[in-house]
């Protein structure tokens, strides 16, 4: 059991101002592994009041200064990179091999790339005769971040915000935090000046509401279900302060007539099933052309029966472990059985855990059959290794039912590579994945509609966290 009740303020560990603790559960047994401390109204108060203090300073540092302090931070988390994959799988249930291979990395993967937005990106230049563009941090930024990739969340906002000059106050999910704490554990051996990086663990309720609605907090950079950021963003309206939302998505993946099938469909599959399903951008609405269409559910099937459920810690590659939570396995079990009672059909997977497991918060690869766009489970995110297959008779119509969502974080599209481009360009979705192919370090991320505002990555990240000032009669004699 990992005690870790004190939150992390003005560059010291802080105990709560009222005690109250919350168990961290172990997904794939049930049982506490952890325990932390539920914040209150007060408790961001003294990290909000830190991070207004601390942000006279640190918002004049150095791109120099600033490039250092990146620097120490990712060497250092460097080296405690098995010890941060292992948290993560114990209190999300990702299977160590992923917890290694994706979960870890991809927040040092934020981190780096952060850094290296600093070695050209200008924030100051000259726009015609006289004026002066300035690109100055916005300000005290608090961040509420998720359980399904919580690393990859997290140096997605507190990367580019230190690279800005920013300082902030993070507020983790409960469901997932000793990761988070590890985080600031990190941020404190490299020396991050106090008050400029602040974590207070929390729920909405108690602790993510009061720092939306903080007077002394200028941006909310939130992740999230679309329902929760709908409601930072109200608490944000009152103050006009700036908001960054990656909220969720309901990703269709057309695959074209003259596709490979067997290619696409199980690597669509597969894809989607990674982190048991639980990413925002997973291809979890799969559009079949009806010439095409019971191939097209076998091999999904089968790819989803190939797909091993395995406990976290003894986990081979490619499998896929537990759901993170209890509300999360009950969600997707209700939804599942909702697809039935709709009249969907079952080509794999279905209702109730896998063989072999009586107990944690295991699902099975499910892949559902003759599924229209009005059904539930083509419109709600599930949030787990649940597969729709819809049929299509023409292009045109592919693409129609791929943009009737509220959603639009991803989109995927197999076939040849011209024709993939032409349908991509009409896809209404903040990234787009031609035959499988995947964004390096420094694409944009973020999507259309209700998928969410701005973008997390490159240049684009780091401009979310600046305000634009202007200067007249800059060089000019009076």
């Amino acid at each position: 059991m990992r005690e870790k009740l004190n939150f992390y303020i003005d560059g010291k560990w802080v105990a709560p101002t009222k005690p109250r603790t919350h168990d961290v559960i172990n997904p794939a047994n049930e049982e506490p592994v952890g325990r932390i401390s539920l914040g209150t109204a007060e408790d961001v108060n003294k990290a909000v009041a830190a991070a207004k203090r601390a942000f006279e300073t640190f918002s004049q540092t150095s791109v120099d200064e600033r490039k250092a302090l990146l620097d120490k931070i990712i060497a250092i988390y460097q080296r405690r990179l098995p010890e941060m994959a292992e948290t993560i799988s114990m209190e999300m249930g990702a299977p160590l091999p992923l917890a290694n291979a994706a979960q870890a990395p991809a927040g040092l993967g934020y981190l780096m790339d952060a850094r290296k937005q600093l070695d050209d990106f200008s924030f100051e230049y000259d726009y015609g005769k006289g004026r002066r563009i300035l690109k100055e941090p916005i300000g005290v930024v608090g961040m509420i971040t998720p359980w399904n990739w919580p690393q990859n969340q997290i140096c997605a906002k507190v990367g580019p915000a230190l690279a800005a000059g920013c300082t902030m106050v993070l507020k983790p999910s409960e469901l997932a935090p000793l990761n988070a704490v590890l985080f600031a554990e990190i941020l404190e051996e490299a020396g991050v000046p106090a008050g400029v990086f602040n974590l207070v663990n929390g729920d909405g309720p108690g602790v993510g509401a009061a720092l939306s609605a903080h007077p002394d907090v200028d941006m909310m950079s939130f992740t999230g279900s679309t329902r929760a950021g709908t409601a930072v963003m109200e608490a944000c309206a009152k103050g006009i302060k700036k908001v960054a939302l990656e909220l969720g998505g309901k990703s269709p993946n057309i695959i074209l007539d003259d596709a490979d099938l067997k290619k696409a469909v199980a690597g669509g599959m597969l894809h989607m099933a990674q982190n048991t399903g639980q990413s925002c951008n997973a291809p979890s609405r799969m559009l079949a052309p009806k010439s095409k269409y019971e191939e097209v559910v076998a091999i999904a099937a089968a790819a989803a029966q190939s797909v091993k459920v395995q406990a976290p810690d003894k986990a081979e590659p490619g499998a896929i472990g537990p759901l993170a939570n209890a509300n999360q396995f009950q969600k997707v079990q209700g939804l599942i059985q909702k697809g039935i009672d709709e009249g969907a059909r079952v080509a794999a997977g279905g209702v109730g855990r896998p063989e072999g497991f009586n107990r944690g918060y295991y699902v099975k690869p499910t892949v559902f059959a003759d599924v229209n766009n009005n059904m539930t489970i083509a419109r709600e995110e599930i949030f787990g290794p649940v597969l729709v297959i819809i049929p299509y008779e023409t292009e045109e119509e592919a693409i129609k039912i791929a943009n009737d969502t509220p959603y639009g974080l991803a989109a995927y599209v197999a076939g040849p590579e011209e024709r993939a481009r032409k349908v991509a360009r009409k896809l209404r979705a903040g990234n787009i994945h031609i035959n499988g192919a995947w964004g390096g370090m420094g694409t944009p991320f973020g999507g259309y509609k209700q998928s969410g505002l701005g973008r997390e990555g490159g240049h684009f990240g780091l401009e979310e966290f600046l305000e634009v000032k202007a200067a007249a009669g800059w060089g000019e004699q009076a």
